[in-house]
C-alpha cells in the first residue's frame, strides 16, 4: 500500500492495522501500531499478496497480510521489533528470489520480506582483504550471479557454488548450498568467515566461528529459524581462466559409483575442481544437457545404450586452469584422468569453456504454466546399491514419467562443520540424488506420488536418507529429521526466535 502525497503517515498505519485485522481475523491478528516509517512500504494491494503466495514449485499457495519492500537493513529490523512487541506476533518470512519449492517462504496471514528492493543496491558486494585472506561482504538479498559477475571482474571467485546461481547469498546459507565443488571445498555454509544477523528479537548481530559463535552456527544451515542474514563474508580465491569440462557414460552403476568416490576420497584438485554424476532413463528422447553437449553424429549410439541398459550414468567433472596452458597437453591430461576408468569406451567427450561460461550453465527459465515438484536426497553411501534398484529401477524407471535432469553424486562428510544446523548422513561418503521434475500446472501429482514412493521404499528397506530442502508439515517429523541435532536446535530457537515469529513457511514450530 503505496502512500500518496495528501496522506498523512499515520492514517497510512491505521487503514494497514485495520486490514491486517480483517484479513487475518482472529488467528494472529496484527493488532499493535507499525512504525510509520514502515507505512509506504508495506503493500496489501493484489498483485503484491499474489506475488508472495507462491514460489518456483508452483504447487504450496499461501497468502499472507502484506508484503514489505525494505529499502534498508533497519526497515527489517522494524518489522521484527514490531512483531516481537505484539501481544499475538505475526510470522514474517524472507523471500530472496522466490525459488523454493514447497512454500518455505510464505508466510500464512503474516509478512513476506521481499528482498529484491534492496537489491537494487549496487554496492550490496564488496571485496576486501584482510591478514591475507581474501572474502567478499555480500547482502543476504545479493543473487550468487551478480556474486560472480563482481568478484570475477576483479579476478577473484568463491570456492563453492550451486548450480543455478540466480539464487539468494541468504537462501543457500539457510540451506546449505551444494554443487559439484562441495566434495572438495564444502557446501557454501563451510565457506562463511562472518554474518550479520537479525534475529526473531529485531537485533542486530554480527556473528562468526570467534564471536557469538551459537547464532553463526545455527543461521548457517538452520532454514531461517534462528535470524534473518543481512550480511555475509564468502571466502575467495583466485579465480581461474577456463575450464575443462569432460563427460563420460558408464553402463554399469557399480563401476559409475566407484570411479566417482576415487576422486573424492582422494580430493586431489589435479585430478577434478567439479564432480557430479547425471542419469539418464530410457523415455524415447535424449535430453537438453546431452544434445547440447555431445555432437550430434554421437546421439543415435548414445540413445541405443540407454535403450539397451535402462539407464545410463553420466560422470561429469571439470578442471581449471589458471594460465593459458597447451590444449593438446590438456587433452593428454584428460586422457591420464580417465585411463583407468570403467567407463563406455568411445564415450568421453570434453570441451573448453571460461570459467564464467561454466559456472552460468543453467540458464534463468521460468514458466508460471510449471510446476516443480522437486525431491532432493542424501543417501548414505553403504546403501547406494539398494537405491539404485529399489528406487531408480524399480520406481523411477519403471513408471518412465522422469524427464527433467536427475543428479546423483558423492560428497565427503568431512568437509561439512559438524556444529552447523545442516543435517546429513552419518557416513564419510555419501550421496544426493536430485529430482529435478517440471510438470505442468495440472499433473504435478503424478510426480509428487513417485517421490512418495521413494520415501515409502528407503523407509521399508531402512535406507536412512537425509531430505535436503526438506518438506516436513510436523514437529514429529522435524524430531526425527535432526535426529541428535534436535535439542540444540530448540533451544537455540528458544534463545534466538523465542515467539516462534521468523519463517513459519518451513512448518517448523508452527503452533509449538
Amino acid at each position: 500500500m503505496a502512500k500518496s502525497p495528501s496522506t498523512p503517515i499515520h492514517l497510512i498505519v491505521v487503514l494497514l492495522v485495520t486490514y491486517f485485522v480483517c484479513t487475518m481475523g482472529k488467528s494472529n491478528a496484527l493488532t499493535c501500531p507499525l512504525p510509520p516509517e514502515l507505512a509506504a512500504k508495506l503493500h496489501v494491494d493484489p498483485a503484491a499478496i499474489d506475488s508472495a503466495s507462491t514460489d518456483y514449485g508452483n504447487i504450496v499457495h499461501s497468502k499472507p497480510a502484506a508484503v514489505l519492500y525494505p529499502s534498508s537493513i533497519e526497515d527489517i529490523q522494524r518489522l521484527v521489533k514490531s512483531s516481537y512487541n505484539c501481544s499475538i506476533p505475526f510470522g514474517i518470512s524472507v523471500r530472496g528470489n522466490g525459488h523454493s519449492v514447497d512454500g518455505q517462504d510464505m508466510a500464512r496471514d503474516g509478512v513476506v520480506v521481499d528482498m529484491k528492493s534492496l537489491r537494487e543496491n549496487k554496492t550490496g558486494i564488496k571485496i576486501r582483504v584482510s591478514k591475507n585472506h581474501l572474502f567478499a561482504d555480500v547482502g543476504g538479498e545479493q543473487l550468487w550471479i551478480d556474486v560472480l559477475h563482481t568478484t570475477a571482474a576483479q579476478g577473484l571467485s568463491p570456492v563453492s557454488w550451486t548450480d543455478f546461481l540466480y539464487l539468494s547469498v541468504g537462501g543457500t546459507l539457510s540451506n546449505a548450498g551444494i554443487s559439484g565443488q562441495t566434495f572438495l571445498h564444502g557446501p557454501q555454509i563451510s565457506n562463511v568467515y562472518e554474518l550479520d544477523v537479525i534475529t526473531g528479537k529485531g537485533e542486530l548481530v554480527t556473528c562468526s566461528k570467534r564471536n557469538n559463535s551459537d547464532l553463526f552456527d545455527s543461521v548457517l544451515g538452520g532454514l531461517g529459524q534462528f535470524g534473518i542474514i543481512t550480511r555475509a563474508r564468502i571466502a575467495l580465491r583466485p579465480a581461474p581462466t577456463k575450464v575443462r569440462w569432460s563427460r563420460a557414460f558408464y553402463s554399469n552403476f557399480s563401476d559409475f559409483t566407484r570411479d566417482q568416490e576415487r576422486i573424492v576420497r582422494g580430493g586431489q584438485r589435479d585430478v577434478a575442481n567439479y564432480l557430479e554424476g547425471l542419469l539418464m532413463f530410457d523415455n524415447g528422447t535424449p535430453t537438453e544437457w546431452i544434445t547440447s553437449f555431445f555432437h550430434p553424429t554421437q546421439l543415435p549410439q548414445i540413445m541405443s545404450l540407454v535403450k539397451t541398459y535402462g539407464i545410463l550414468y553420466c560422470l561429469e567433472l571439470t578442471k581449471y586452469h589458471f594460465i593459458e596452458d597447451i590444449e593438446s597437453e590438456i587433452d593428454q591430461d584428460l586422457q591420464q584422468v580417465f585411463k583407468d576408468f570403467a567407463h563406455v569406451p568411445g564415450f568421453i567427450d570434453a570441451k573448453f569453456v571460461s570459467y564464467q561460461e561454466f559456472l552460468t550453465r543453467v540458464p534463468d527459465v521460468e514458466n508460471e504454466s510449471q510446476t516443480h515438484p522437486w525431491q532432493n536426497l542424501f543417501i548414505p553411501q553403504s546403501r547406494i546399491s539398494d537405491f539404485n534398484v529399489g528406487v531408480l529401477r524399480d520406481i523411477v524407471l519403471k513408471r518412465n514419467i522422469t524427464t527433467g535432469p536427475v543428479l546423483f553424486y558423492p560428497l565427503n562428510r568431512h568437509k561439512w562443520d559438524a556444529e552447523l544446523s545442516a543435517v546429513i548422513p552419518d557416513e564419510d561418503i555419501f550421496y544426493t540424488a536430485s529430482f529435478l521434475h517440471t510438470s505442468g500446472i495440472d499433473n504435478w501429482q503424478v510426480y509428487d506420488d513417485q517421490n512418495k514412493a521413494v520415501i515409502k521404499f528407503c523407509e521399508e528397506a531402512g535406507i536412512k536418507i537425509v531430505k535436503y530442502l526438506a518438506d516436513y508439515t510436523t514437529i514429529e517429523e522435524w524430531i526425527k529429521h535432526f535426529g541428535s541435532k534436535w535439542t540444540t536446535f530448540r533451544e537455540r530457537k528458544a534463545q534466538y526466535d523465542p515467539k516462534n515469529i521468523l519463517s513459519p513457511g518451513q512448518k517448523i514450530f508452527n503452533g509449538v
